[in-house]
């Protein structure tokens, strides 16, 4: 994996750093009568028992969920990031360099919000989330700073491939949607990077004993995850209901919960343990980091 340093990805990132005025809002509306979401990660052609209307209407729920969960996340991130900022390591572009990627995760929350409004107003129906914010942000940063980072990594690598390889060339997708996640893969970009290199720190001072237990506590972060994703596929059926006016049966139900929340899994789980960026940041970790990450993934696609 290409090395960076603290320098040149602040460099980069002052070079694509965009406003969230020059995206979002006024005539740059999101289109509802198109997918925002690809069925790699929607996953509603499964349901057999939906029309094609209420397969769109799944979607839009979805990609509503999908990037209210990077909200979430970076609301876990950012006082994280702000950790690491109070220890001099004594490379000067170092601490500059984290203050930038806290002011763009601080922006790309207040982005989400901002779509989550515009969402609700071209919706017409509420759609649920998980929450609240704080009590996730603090059993996720309750664990070892290593199975943070460990946690924090995968989540950026994973964004970096969803765009690429599922969202950027798939011509059937809202471009409006596109594009927000486009502008948000330009900085997390370097993000991604910056917090392989905070691992790298932790791991310049960690025994193996002690990756063995960031290991074990990033697979309790990933527990606790996984919790609520089932929770979220439940609030997403609830609003699926509230947004077609139909109510589904015992038999139906049971399948859309499955269905979507193996879908959940994948997407912010699975799909983050198989990454091939993240899974050579755990090799660098050495002893049976990524083995025992990749042969966890299995239950998570």
């Amino acid at each position: 994996m290409q090395q960076h340093s603290y320098q040149t990805l602040l460099d980069v990132s002052k070079r694509v750093n965009w406003r969230i005025d020059d995206i979002i809002g006024g005539d740059k509306k999101l289109d509802f009568s198109k997918p925002f979401l690809p069925e790699t990660f929607a996953r509603t052609e499964a349901l057999a028992f939906l029309s094609d209307r209420e397969r769109l209407t799944l979607n839009h729920i979805r990609a509503h969920g999908y990037l209210a969960m990077f909200g979430l996340v970076e609301e876990c991130i950012l006082p994280f990031v702000n950790m690491a900022i109070e220890h001099d390591e004594g490379e000067p572009h170092r601490i500059p360099a984290l203050q930038q990627f806290a002011e763009e995760e601080v922006k790309h929350m207040e982005l989400f919000r901002r779509f989550r409004h515009e969402f609700a107003d071209g919706f017409g129906s509420e759609c649920g989330f998980i929450g609240p914010p704080e009590a996730v942000r603090d059993a996720f940063l309750a664990h070892h700073p290593m199975a943070v980072a460990i946690a924090t990594l995968g989540i950026e690598w994973m964004s970096q491939a969803h765009y690429v390889e599922s969202v950027r060339d798939d011509g059937d997708l809202d471009p409006q949607f596109k594009s927000l996640l486009k502008h948000h893969w330009q900085e997390e970009s370097q993000h991604a990077r910056m917090d392989a290199l905070l691992l790298q720190e932790l791991a310049r001072h960690a025994t193996p004993d002690v990756v063995e237990r960031a290991i074990d506590e990033y697979f309790e972060i990933g527990a606790f995850l996984d919790g609520g994703l089932k929770g979220l596929a439940q609030l997403d059926l609830e609003s699926f209901e509230r947004a077609t006016g139909r109510t589904l049966n015992a038999d139906h139900r049971e399948e859309f919960l499955a269905v979507q929340h193996q879908a959940l899994r994948w997407t912010f789980l699975g799909s983050a343990m198989r990454n091939k960026n993240f899974l050579a940041a755990l090799s660098e970790l050495g002893g049976n980091a990524r083995a025992r990450v990749e042969e966890a993934s299995a239950m998570f696609c």
